[in-house]
Protein backbone atom coordinates (compact mmCIF):
# COMPACT_ATOMS: atom_id res chain seq x y z
CA UNK A 1 0.00 0.00 0.00
CA UNK A 2 2.98 2.31 0.48
CA UNK A 3 3.32 3.15 -3.22
CA UNK A 4 -0.35 4.02 -3.70
CA UNK A 5 -1.69 7.54 -3.39
CA UNK A 6 -5.30 7.99 -2.41
CA UNK A 7 -6.89 11.30 -3.38
CA UNK A 8 -10.21 11.95 -1.66
CA UNK A 9 -12.48 14.67 -3.05
CA UNK A 10 -14.59 16.22 -0.28
CA UNK A 11 -17.50 18.64 -0.22
CA UNK A 12 -21.17 19.10 0.45
CA UNK A 13 -23.71 18.12 -2.23
CA UNK A 14 -23.50 20.36 -5.28
CA UNK A 15 -20.01 21.63 -4.50
CA UNK A 16 -18.48 20.02 -7.58
CA UNK A 17 -17.06 16.72 -6.28
CA UNK A 18 -18.39 14.66 -9.15
CA UNK A 19 -17.17 17.19 -11.72
CA UNK A 20 -13.67 16.97 -10.24
CA UNK A 21 -13.72 13.17 -10.03
CA UNK A 22 -14.92 12.78 -13.62
CA UNK A 23 -12.30 15.24 -14.85
CA UNK A 24 -9.47 13.43 -13.05
CA UNK A 25 -10.67 10.02 -14.23
CA UNK A 26 -10.77 11.18 -17.83
CA UNK A 27 -7.52 13.17 -17.76
CA UNK A 28 -5.38 10.63 -15.88
CA UNK A 29 -7.31 7.39 -16.31
CA UNK A 30 -7.37 6.90 -12.54
CA UNK A 31 -9.97 4.60 -10.99
CA UNK A 32 -12.37 5.81 -8.35
CA UNK A 33 -13.96 4.22 -5.36
CA UNK A 34 -17.30 5.81 -4.54
CA UNK A 35 -18.53 5.76 -0.95
CA UNK A 36 -22.09 6.07 -2.24
CA UNK A 37 -21.85 2.63 -3.83
CA UNK A 38 -22.08 1.17 -0.32
CA UNK A 39 -25.48 2.86 0.02
CA UNK A 40 -26.66 1.93 -3.48
CA UNK A 41 -25.58 -1.70 -3.08
CA UNK A 42 -27.64 -1.92 0.11
CA UNK A 43 -30.61 -0.21 -1.54
CA UNK A 44 -30.51 -2.78 -4.35
CA UNK A 45 -30.44 -5.61 -1.80
CA UNK A 46 -33.53 -4.12 -0.15
CA UNK A 47 -35.25 -3.39 -3.47
CA UNK A 48 -35.62 0.29 -2.55
CA UNK A 49 -36.23 3.08 -5.04
CA UNK A 50 -33.32 5.44 -5.58
CA UNK A 51 -34.38 8.73 -4.01
CA UNK A 52 -33.12 11.16 -1.38
CA UNK A 53 -35.29 9.78 1.44
CA UNK A 54 -34.21 6.16 0.91
CA UNK A 55 -30.56 7.11 0.43
CA UNK A 56 -30.53 9.04 3.70
CA UNK A 57 -32.37 6.29 5.57
CA UNK A 58 -29.94 3.59 4.37
CA UNK A 59 -26.82 5.74 4.98
CA UNK A 60 -27.87 6.48 8.53
CA UNK A 61 -29.10 2.94 9.29
CA UNK A 62 -25.86 1.34 8.11
CA UNK A 63 -23.77 3.72 10.18
CA UNK A 64 -26.01 3.25 13.22
CA UNK A 65 -25.96 -0.55 12.91
CA UNK A 66 -22.29 -1.06 12.03
CA UNK A 67 -20.64 2.12 13.30
CA UNK A 68 -19.37 5.32 11.76
CA UNK A 69 -16.36 3.51 10.26
CA UNK A 70 -18.50 1.05 8.28
CA UNK A 71 -18.30 2.90 4.97
CA UNK A 72 -14.56 3.46 5.35
CA UNK A 73 -14.03 -0.26 6.06
CA UNK A 74 -15.95 -1.21 2.90
CA UNK A 75 -14.07 1.36 0.82
CA UNK A 76 -10.75 0.20 2.27
CA UNK A 77 -11.52 -3.33 1.04
CA UNK A 78 -12.30 -1.98 -2.44
CA UNK A 79 -9.07 0.03 -2.53
CA UNK A 80 -7.06 -3.03 -1.54
CA UNK A 81 -8.72 -4.90 -4.39
CA UNK A 82 -7.23 -2.45 -6.91
CA UNK A 83 -3.80 -4.04 -7.10
CA UNK A 84 -2.10 -2.30 -10.03
CA UNK A 85 -3.29 1.25 -9.58
CA UNK A 86 -0.82 3.76 -8.14
CA UNK A 87 -3.38 6.55 -7.70
CA UNK A 88 -6.96 5.97 -6.62
CA UNK A 89 -9.68 8.58 -6.31
CA UNK A 90 -12.19 8.54 -3.48
CA UNK A 91 -15.54 10.20 -4.00
CA UNK A 92 -17.80 11.27 -1.16
CA UNK A 93 -15.76 10.61 1.96
CA UNK A 94 -18.17 12.20 4.41
CA UNK A 95 -17.75 11.40 8.06
CA UNK A 96 -15.12 12.28 10.59
CA UNK A 97 -14.85 8.61 11.58
CA UNK A 98 -14.29 7.64 7.95
CA UNK A 99 -11.61 10.29 7.59
CA UNK A 100 -9.77 9.15 10.74
CA UNK A 101 -10.04 5.47 9.76
CA UNK A 102 -8.57 6.07 6.30
CA UNK A 103 -5.95 8.53 7.56
CA UNK A 104 -4.82 5.86 10.02
CA UNK A 105 -4.67 3.20 7.28
CA UNK A 106 -3.00 5.30 4.58
CA UNK A 107 -1.19 7.95 6.68
CA UNK A 108 0.81 10.17 4.32
CA UNK A 109 -0.56 8.46 1.21
CA UNK A 110 -4.04 9.97 1.71
CA UNK A 111 -4.55 13.43 0.24
CA UNK A 112 -7.80 15.33 0.66
CA UNK A 113 -9.15 18.08 -1.56
CA UNK A 114 -12.21 19.98 -0.35
CA UNK A 115 -14.42 21.57 -2.98
CA UNK A 116 -16.37 24.48 -1.51
CA UNK A 117 -19.30 26.40 -2.97
CA UNK A 118 -21.78 28.61 -1.13
CA UNK A 119 -25.11 27.06 -0.12
CA UNK A 120 -26.92 29.27 -2.65
CA UNK A 121 -24.68 28.10 -5.51
CA UNK A 122 -24.85 24.43 -4.45
CA UNK A 123 -28.61 24.45 -4.05
CA UNK A 124 -29.03 26.02 -7.50
CA UNK A 125 -26.80 23.33 -9.02
CA UNK A 126 -28.65 20.54 -7.22
CA UNK A 127 -32.00 21.81 -8.43
CA UNK A 128 -30.87 21.59 -12.06
CA UNK A 129 -28.73 18.46 -12.07
CA UNK A 130 -29.88 15.63 -14.32
CA UNK A 131 -29.41 12.76 -11.85
CA UNK A 132 -31.25 12.91 -8.53
CA UNK A 133 -32.18 16.65 -8.58
CA UNK A 134 -33.10 18.19 -5.24
CA UNK A 135 -35.40 21.07 -4.41
CA UNK A 136 -33.94 23.92 -2.34
CA UNK A 137 -35.67 22.48 0.75
CA UNK A 138 -34.34 18.96 0.08
CA UNK A 139 -30.83 20.33 -0.50
CA UNK A 140 -30.88 22.30 2.74
CA UNK A 141 -32.22 19.28 4.63
CA UNK A 142 -29.48 17.08 3.14
CA UNK A 143 -26.81 19.65 4.09
CA UNK A 144 -27.99 19.66 7.70
CA UNK A 145 -28.27 15.87 7.85
CA UNK A 146 -24.79 15.36 6.45
CA UNK A 147 -23.23 17.91 8.79
CA UNK A 148 -25.16 16.86 11.92
CA UNK A 149 -25.55 13.10 11.42
CA UNK A 150 -22.48 12.21 9.36
CA UNK A 151 -20.12 14.84 10.79
CA UNK A 152 -19.09 15.90 7.29
CA UNK A 153 -17.64 19.22 8.42
CA UNK A 154 -14.57 17.65 10.05
CA UNK A 155 -12.95 16.16 6.94
CA UNK A 156 -13.67 19.35 4.97
CA UNK A 157 -12.06 21.45 7.72
CA UNK A 158 -9.01 19.17 7.82
CA UNK A 159 -8.56 18.98 4.02
CA UNK A 160 -5.02 19.19 2.68
CA UNK A 161 -6.25 21.51 -0.08
CA UNK A 162 -9.39 23.61 -0.64
CA UNK A 163 -10.83 24.90 -3.89
CA UNK A 164 -13.52 27.57 -4.02
CA UNK A 165 -15.86 26.53 -6.84
CA UNK A 166 -18.06 29.52 -7.58
CA UNK A 167 -17.03 30.11 -11.20
CA UNK A 168 -16.73 28.33 -14.50
CA UNK A 169 -15.83 24.65 -14.89
CA UNK A 170 -12.61 25.71 -16.64
CA UNK A 171 -11.49 27.60 -13.49
CA UNK A 172 -12.30 24.57 -11.32
CA UNK A 173 -10.22 22.31 -13.55
CA UNK A 174 -7.28 24.73 -13.52
CA UNK A 175 -7.36 24.80 -9.72
CA UNK A 176 -7.50 20.99 -9.60
CA UNK A 177 -4.53 20.70 -11.99
CA UNK A 178 -2.38 22.94 -9.75
CA UNK A 179 -3.11 20.76 -6.72
CA UNK A 180 -2.57 17.48 -8.57
CA UNK A 181 0.90 18.67 -9.63
CA UNK A 182 1.74 19.11 -5.93
CA UNK A 183 0.47 15.63 -5.04
CA UNK A 184 1.98 13.53 -7.83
Amino acid sequence: MESKKIIAILGLPGSGKTEVIEYLMKRYNWPKVYFGDVTFDEMKKRNLAINEQNERMVREELREKYGMDYYAEQVYKKINGLKNDKIILLESLYGWGEYKFLKNKFENSLFTIAIYASPEMRHRRLKHRKIRPLSREQAKSRDYAQIENLHQGGPIAMADFTIINEGAVKELRQSVDKIIKKII
